[in-house]
C-alpha cells in the first residue's frame, strides 16, 4: 500500500487543481479551484479551447458573467471525473461584499443546475474575511454549501464556526512560509516539521477545537508545500492536494499513521469564545501572520482574476 492508499483510509482526499486531465489517476472525493489554478489551466494548449467556446457562446454577457460560466465549465468537466464535490470560487474582488457576494454564488450555482449539477455537488469557495463569512452564512441558510478559504487565524475557524458553514480551508503552507520567513537566519528546518510544523499545528488545534466543541464544519487543511505536512494531518477530515504531491504519495510505500483522531478531542481543554464583528477584526488585527497572508492572498487571486478577464477579452 502506497501513502496516497494509506492516506484515504483516513482521509477524503481532494485534489487542488483545475488540470483535470491529472485527475483520473489518483482517484480523488473532491476536487478544489481558484482563479490562479484556472488560469493557469487555460494557459495551457489543451484547455485553451473551453475559453474559445465560453467566449463564442457568451461573449455578449458580462465579463463577470463569462469568467463564472468558465469556470462552471471547468468544474462541470471535473464532476464528471470525480464521484464527490468540487469548490468554485467566487471572485476575490467581492470579498468585502456580502450582497454581491451572495449574488454572485447564487449565479454560479444556478449556472451548475442548468448543466443538470445538483447543488449538492458544489461548494462555494469565499474568502474568510468577515463579510464573507456573513455572506457563507446566508448561504447555507439557503442550502447553499460554501468552503471558506484563505483562512489563516483561529478567529477565522471561530466565526466559521459560529456561521455553521460547511467547510473551511486553512492554509498550511503559507502559515509555514511566514514564518519561515520571519524567523530569517534561526529557522530551524528539522525542529519546525511534521506536527511542530507552525502550519501543521494550527490546522490541528482548529480541528481539535471543532470536534471537541460540536462543531459540524468540515475541516479542510490545503495550500501543502511538502508530503511531510500532508502525512503530519492525516485524519483531518479533507486534505486538499497537488497533483505534484499526490504522485509523491503514491510513489513512497513508507507507513502512515493517523496523525490526528477526532476521539482523542473530547479529553482536551478547549475554549470557544463568541465572536462578534468587532472581536473578529480585533483578533485578526492582532495576528500578523494572519492579516498579512490573508490580504495577500486576496491581492493575488484579484490580480489571476484581471488576467484571465484579459484572456478572454483577447
Amino acid at each position: 500500500m502506497n501513502q496516497l492508499q494509506a492516506l484515504k483510509r483516513y482521509t477524503t482526499v481532494v485534489a487542488d487543481t483545475g488540470d483535470f486531465l491529472q485527475l483520473a489517476q489518483y482517484k480523488p472525493q473532491d476536487a478544489t479551484t481558484n482563479p490562479s489554478l484556472i488560469l493557469k489551466a487555460v494557459k495551457k494548449p489543451e484547455y485553451l479551447p473551453l475559453l474559445r467556446e465560453v467566449v463564442a457562446a457568451h461573449g455578449k454577457a458580462s465579463m463577470d458573467e463569462q469568467i463564472d460560466r468558465l469556470i462552471v465549465r471547468f468544474g462541470c468537466e471535473i464532476l464528471a471525473l470525480i464521484p464527490g464535490r468540487v469548490s468554485t470560487e467566487v471572485d476575490a474582488r467581492w470579498s468585502f461584499d456580502t450582497a454581491a457576494t451572495v449574488a454572485r454564488a447564487q449565479r454560479i450555482i444556478a449556472l451548475y443546475q442548468a448543466q443538470g449539477v445538483a447543488k449538492e455537488r458544489v461548494l462555494i469557495k469565499i474568502a474568510a474575511t468577515w463579510e464573507g463569512i456573513q455572506a457563507a452564512a446566508q448561504l447555507q441558510q439557503q442550502g447553499i454549501a460554501t468552503n471558506l478559504t484563505l483562512l489563516f487565524a483561529h478567529a477565522q475557524a471561530v466565526a466559521c464556526g459560529q456561521a455553521r458553514v460547511q467547510l473551511i480551508s486553512p492554509f498550511v503552507g503559507r502559515i509555514y512560509d511566514w514564518h519561515k520567513k520571519a524567523a530569517g537566519a534561526a529557522w530551524d528546518e528539522a525542529a519546525r516539521s511534521g506536527a511542530q510544523d507552525p502550519g501543521v499545528m494550527s490546522v490541528t488545534h482548529i480541528f481539535h477545537a471543532y470536534k471537541h466543541h460540536g462543531i459540524a464544519t468540515e475541516v479542510m487543511g490545503a495550500s501543502f508545500r511538502n508530503v511531510g505536512q500532508i502525512t503530519a494531518l492525516a485524519g483531518c477530515d479533507l486534505l486538499t492536494i497537488s497533483p505534484e504531491l499526490l504522485a509523491q504519495l503514491a510513489a513512497c510505500n513508507d507507513p502512515l499513521p493517523r496523525a490526528l483522531d477526532a476521539k482523542a478531542s473530547a479529553a482536551l481543554e478547549m475554549s470557544w469564545p463568541h465572536l462578534t464583528e468587532a472581536d473578529f477584526r480585533l483578533a485578526l488585527n492582532q495576528d500578523a501572520m494572519a492579516t498579512e497572508k490573508l490580504a495577500e492572498g486576496i491581492r493575488a487571486f484579484c490580480t489571476d482574476a484581471v488576467q484571465l478577464e484579459a484572456l478572454m477579452k483577447a
